[in-house]
């Protein structure tokens, strides 16, 4: 006789507990009709993950509470259907991160997780007390124990499965996105779980949570650590599995997307989710020529349909022909509205007003910066008067250094590339192509530039993009010291300037609207340094 146990891979959104409801039901009833009978959804699938400080409300529980106990008694329709939920549970004033076992209308038990994850993007100590004891129930003579995400990054949770007698663990996930996660996640769960002879269904969450990815790609593993089956990446879905006793069958085994294509969906996905989620009726966007612009035009259509995106190209007296026509060429390829309002007029009246406060001063970055917040200031405008979202358009090498404007290009609702590094932009680009030939080849390969003064290219101000990128990565993300960095090749000069850069602009990054974290270290809830600070290497 064998089990069939479905992995609800679905997109929560933080507090829509309704929402979260009936999409579980509605996974359920899928599952069943296919004969499942085990569910297993992610972690916290009922509220969505992560809460953050609603977890600090009492309200936050009561609802939770009451919405669990609605979907409880729906549940009984399905019979001999046992289902794993991922809920908050505030009991006797502590907290917990829990996930419940329920068939037939009735409770059958609640795991609470023990490992709670507090580094990077994680604050789980903030709002959970830990969990000590493991939690199993039978199905048709096998064994299956309950943990969640961090428990099986050690091996305690797991032992503690093993030796209640559990033969397979479900591991409900809210494990977010970065470069090569999946890769990790398998490696981990090899290590500390098919080690010791468990198979394991690792149901993750997929969706978009502000600049938090989940990028869902649940998966089966055996006692051996091979995969037996895997979802989708980026995408619901629902996948099932034939358990042979302990040992799981070999099925659907969705297609791995290669890295560049992950950060790209990644992307799209990112901007769907927090547009559609938050209600914005679309997205605008600043075009300028340039390749940051083209790359977040492309991901705006990519997830929102053209008719839900709108570029507006602001030319000053600085701005290339070429900036023009590459930017008509590629809304025309996309099918987005298009409007260009040149900003030299406004330009002019804000130097004759500020003339008598400059006069005896030599034209530098003031009068640049002036054109960027003329940008920032009629893109803003254009979304007060419509709804539609402003995404900037700045990269992760140009927040590092600070060579951004605040109230100008970082003006807007969402950073679409803020995790991005300007190499990477590139790939990207080259990547989309490949699938339609969207962005024009001219921006790809011309200097890239902000053309906000006579023949600017970004390395007049800026070591070269493949060495700025790499002193950024080795010193931000790796936390690699300045003279480690120079030992690895890099000429001192540029460490120690880029080092500097990425210090002294702290309070600009403080100033940027969320972007999406792509990255294991971005700019920011997983960067947590002060303004203020005199510390040198």
């Amino acid at each position: 006789m064998t089990v069939k146990v479905a992995i609800a891979q679905i997109n929560s959104t933080v507090g829509d507990l309704a929402g979260n409801s009936a999409k579980i039901l509605q996974f359920c009833a899928r599952a069943a009709a296919q004969g499942a009978d085990i569910v297993i959804t992610p972690e916290l699938s009922l509220v969505g993950y992560p809460p953050e400080d609603l977890l600090l409300r009492r309200t936050f529980y009561a609802k939770t509470a009451e919405t669990f106990a609605q979907l409880k008694t729906a549940l009984a329709a399905l019979p001999d259907l046992h289902v794993i939920i991922g809920h908050p549970v505030l009991q006797g004033g502590s907290r917990f991160n829990a996930a419940s076992v329920v068939c037939n209308g009735e409770l059958l038990g609640t795991y609470y997780k023990s490992d709670l994850p507090n580094d990077a993007v994680f604050d789980e100590k903030r709002y959970f007390t830990a969990g000590d004891q493991a939690l199993v129930f039978q199905v048709k003579g096998v064994c299956f124990g309950v943990n969640i995400c961090e428990d099986t990054w050690y091996t305690r949770a797991p032992q503690r499965a093993k030796e209640a007698g559990a033969q397979v663990l479900l591991v409900p996930n809210g494990s977010p996105y970065h470069m090569n996660k999946s890769h990790l996640r398998q490696t981990m769960m090899h290590a500390n779980v098919s080690t010791q002879g468990l198979s394991l269904v690792y149901a993750n969450l997929v969706g978009g949570q502000d600049e938090l990815i989940f990028d869902g790609h649940s998966f089966v593993m055996d006692q051996k650590g091979a995969i037996c089956a895997q979802c989708q990446h980026f995408e619901e879905d629902l996948l099932i599995v034939e358990f042979d006793g302990a040992t799981p069958l070999t099925t659907r085994m969705s297609p791995v997307l290669s890295d560049v294509a992950q950060v790209y969906q990644a992307l799209v996905l990112g901007v769907r989710d927090y547009v559609n989620k938050n209600g914005f009726p679309g997205a605008l966007l600043g075009l300028s020529g340039g390749v940051d612009s083209a790359l977040t035009l492309a991901i705006a259509v990519d997830a929102l349909g053209a008719d839900h995106v709108r570029a507006v190209m602001m030319p000053s007296p600085y701005t290339a022909d070429i900036s023009l026509t590459d930017s008509r060429d590629m809304v025309q390829r996309l099918g987005v509205r298009y409007d260009e309002i040149p900003i030299g007029d406004c330009f002019t009246a804000f130097r004759t007003t500020l003339a008598e406060e400059f006069k005896d001063t030599v034209e530098d970055a003031t009068e640049e910066n002036l054109q960027a917040r003329i940008r920032g200031t009629m893109l803003m405008a254009i979304s007060n008067k419509h709804g539609a979202i402003v995404l900037t358009t700045g990269n992760k090498s140009e927040m590092a250094v600070g060579y951004c404007t605040l109230y100008g290009d970082m003006a807007g609702g969402f950073a679409v590339i803020k995790d991005i590094a300007k190499t990477l932009v590139y790939r990207l680009c080259e990547y989309r192509n490949t699938i339609s030939d969207v962005i024009p080849e001219r921006i790809l390969t011309r200097a890239p530039s902000a053309e906000l003064r006579p023949d600017q290219t970004d390395q007049d101000s800026l070591p070269a993009y493949e060495i700025l990128d790499a002193i950024m990565r080795m010193y931000m993300e790796e936390n690699r010291g300045i003279a480690e960095i120079i030992e690895a090749g890099y000429a001192e000069a540029d460490v120690r300037r880029v080092t500097h850069l990425i210090k002294i602009n702290e309070y600009k990054r403080r100033q940027a609207p969320v972007g999406i974290r792509v990255t294991h270290r971005a700019f920011g809830r997983d960067w947590r340094y002060p303004v203020t600070s005199r510390f040198q290497e």
